[in-house]
């Protein structure tokens, strides 16, 4: 069962310590001080911003060859690891429930990342292609591995329809990344207590900042079990191949995460930092 729930958070919102951070656009969004704690935390653990994730990602029509748009992935994954290890609350869980939090939400979390810096999803035939000539299968594995591209590209489509703000990105990835349905977690509660955290906060920035919009909240949360519908694998096939060979994502995920920005790819030369 997905962990998103409708209905309004249990967790009443806490107060922000003074001195925590402004909102980084200095927006006093409508007096509701409470949202320049949490949420500009989660702002401020972004790596870089999306503007360095490449002048193409502003340009949807602009054509992005092969190599680009792999270089562009590997910057998207390798922000959402980056970003959850310096959110609040991530890093104070066991490295175990980290490692495990990041395998199961990796590719929910680079869906968003993609729609947010709107990845040219144009592309992805090409990269399909590609791949299919270079590891050829059989008919039917190329419609549903097809089938799947569509999946990824309709769901980034979606977000970007609803012109999601960063603030709210910042919330959903949070809503995503503390998720109790991870296997083998040491405190299930203290998480999914997380996540009802984010998503107090999102409910209090939506109301306070798109007042004319009751019902932008329920569909900015609609979105995310949908997210799931994203095959992993299909993802990690169009862009992770070219890379990283058969070092599977996972382990990936985990030397990103015990290494931070030291981090290097393997068999390539992108600087991730």
């Amino acid at each position: 069962m997905f962990g998103y729930s409708v209905q309004r958070g249990r967790m009443p919102p806490t107060q922000p310590n003074p001195g925590q951070y402004a909102l980084t656009n200095g927006d006093p969004l409508n007096g509701h001080c409470y949202l320049s704690g949490y949420i500009s935390l989660l702002l401020r653990a972004e790596p870089y911003p999306t503007s360095r994730y490449g002048s193409q990602c502003m340009q949807p029509n602009n054509i992005m060859g092969i190599e680009n748009i792999c270089e562009l992935a590997a910057r998207l994954l390798f922000s959402a690891v980056e970003w959850a290890r310096n959110i609040p609350f991530f890093p104070d869980l066991q490295i175990t429930d980290q490692v495990s939090l990041l395998r199961l939400t990796w590719s929910e979390l680079f869906v968003l990342n993609a729609a947010q810096c709107s990845m040219p999803l144009h592309v992805a035939p090409l990269l399909a292609a590609a791949g299919l000539h270079a590891s050829p299968m059989s008919a039917d594995r190329v419609v549903a591995f097809m089938d799947h591209i569509r999946i990824f590209q309709e769901q980034v489509e979606k977000l970007k329809a609803l012109h999601v703000d960063s603030a709210e990105y910042s919330c959903l990835k949070a809503i995503v990344l503390f998720t109790s349905d991870a296997c083998g977690l040491s405190d299930a509660a203290h998480i999914e207590s997380l996540q009802e955290k984010s998503q107090c906060a999102l409910e209090e920035y939506v109301r306070s900042q798109y007042p004319n919009q009751p019902s932008r909240f329920g569909k900015l949360l609609l979105r995310l079990p949908s997210l799931r519908t994203v095959s992993s694998s299909v993802i990690e096939q169009l862009f992770f191949v070219r890379l990283v060979g058969k070092t599977p994502i996972e382990t990936l995920i985990r030397d990103m995460l015990l290494s931070g920005s030291s981090f290097n790819w393997p068999y390539m030369s992108i600087q991730c930092s």
